[in-house]
Order: structure tokens, then C-alpha cells, then sequence
């Protein structure tokens, strides 16, 4: 018998003595901003099940643990992961109703690159910046060291929704400031990036029941909403 196995299955005894927790490795913006306002939500579906989530600076490895799924972006071509679509990657520009107030509308992109940007120094997750979302539409710009800069995409929205300036919003995290009037778009300009969001597991381990029923609801409560500027909180009308 391999020392793999003898683990697992001291895990699987120890899992048994004590509550059946999934645990949610995502970043902290995907947390903040899409899971919690969900929770209440799966909590009424599922109240047999517990979330525990795990947030870090950086993506970390998902071990061989039945009751452990993540969050990550990328091609789906992970070898050591199974990995199922969520949703993929858009970004508009977003800001908020005070912004507009005091500013007004950008007129157009040129106009877009003149304002106050928040912008997001990821320090380990690669991300795309304004540099080449305006690349994406033809648009030079020249990052100077302007605007506001912050590590950790939870704040960004949190400045952009305090009228700080205006940032990149990513669909599927702010679609729930969208929906209640937090943040509203800049401008109608979207970039489809070909990466994507997906859930993830180990591939050695079949997931607990419970690891796939968490799985099974972040899917089915995913947004791929018709036009990102539209952008819907989806489980309003599940």
C-alpha cells in the first residue's frame, strides 16, 4: 500500500469525525464580490454543506483533497487539474454614479485615456492592464505613473465604487455593483480576451458530494450576461 494512499485514507478518516466543510480557494476579489453576496443563496439550497474560503496573494496548489476546489483563470489546460468553465473574460471600464457627476461621460477612448484611472499592479497574478485593453481597440497609451495604483483587484472596485476614477471591471466580479447601482459603465467598449474563468480540482481524487454540489451551484450561478454592459446580478432569476 503507497504512502499516497495511506494518506488519503487518513484523511478520509479524519474527514468523517468532523463537519464536511468544502473549501473555496479563489482570490480575494472574487470573494469579496461575487461569492459572499451569493452565500446567503447556496446557504438556503444547501444548508447541510459549509463553505470555508480560502483567499491568497497568489494562486496556490490544489492538493489532492476531495472537499477542495478553486477559482483560476487561464486555458482550461491544466494538467493537474480537472477544470470546468465558469465564464470568460471580459473587461469594460466602470465607474461610479459620482464619478459621472463630477466628470461626466468619457466622450470616446481617446477621450477615456485623459481621465483618472485606477489601475491594477497585480504583483503574482497575471492580468491584462489599461495598456492592453487600449491596445485591444487601437488606442496608444502611455502608462506614465498616473492615476490611482493598487495590488489587489478588491480595492480597485472598492475605489472605483467610491468615485476615485475609473477602472477595468471585470464582468463576472462586478457584475453585482453593476446591478445595484454601485458602478455603472464608462464607456460601451468590451474586450473579450480568450481566457477564461474556471473551477477547479484535483485530477488524482474524485470530488465529496458535497465538493460537487458547491462546484455544480458556482456553475449554474455563473453570469454570461447577453452584453457586459448589461451586466445582471443571474441569481435574481434562477
Amino acid at each position: 500500500m503507497g504512502l499516497g494512499h495511506i494518506a488519503r485514507s487518513a484523511e478520509a478518516v479524519r474527514r468523517t469525525t468532523e463537519d464536511k466543510h468544502v473549501v473555496l480557494s479563489s482570490s480575494t476579489a472574487f470573494a469579496s464580490h461575487w461569492l459572499i453576496p451569493r452565500l446567503p443563496i447556496f446557504r438556503a439550497q444547501h444548508p447541510e454543506i459549509e463553505i470555508r474560503i480560502q483567499t491568497a496573494d497568489r494562486d496556490t496548489d490544489l492538493g489532492p483533497d476531495p472537499y477542495l476546489i478553486g477559482i483560476r483563470r487561464g486555458l482550461g489546460d491544466w494538467p493537474n487539474y480537472r477544470a470546468f468553465r465558469f465564464g470568460g473574460e471580459n473587461l469594460i471600464p466602470v465607474c461610479s454614479p459620482t464619478y459621472l457627476t463630477q466628470c461626466g461621460l468619457p466622450r470616446d477612448l481617446l477621450d477615456l485615456t485623459r481621465r483618472t484611472l485606477i489601475h491594477l499592479d497585480e504583483p503574482h497574478r497575471p492580468r491584462p492592464a489599461w495598456k492592453e485593453w487600449f491596445a485591444h481597440f487601437g488606442v496608444e497609451f502611455e502608462d506614465g505613473g498616473e492615476g490611482l495604483r493598487l495590488n489587489d483587484y478588491s480595492l480597485v472596485v472598492q475605489a472605483a465604487i467610491a468615485g476615485q476614477g475609473i477602472a477595468l471591471g471585470w464582468t463576472h466580479i462586478i457584475d453585482y455593483p453593476l446591478s445595484e447601482g454601485l458602478l455603472v459603465p464608462a464607456l460601451a467598449a468590451n474586450w473579450e480576451t480568450g481566457y477564461a474563468f474556471f473551477v477547479v480540482s484535483n485530477r488524482s481524487v474524485d470530488l465529496a458530494s458535497e465538493a460537487k454540489a458547491v462546484k455544480d451551484w458556482v456553475l449554474c450561478a455563473r453570469v454570461i450576461p447577453s452584453s457586459p454592459e448589461s451586466a445582471l446580478y443571474s441569481t435574481r432569476t434562477n
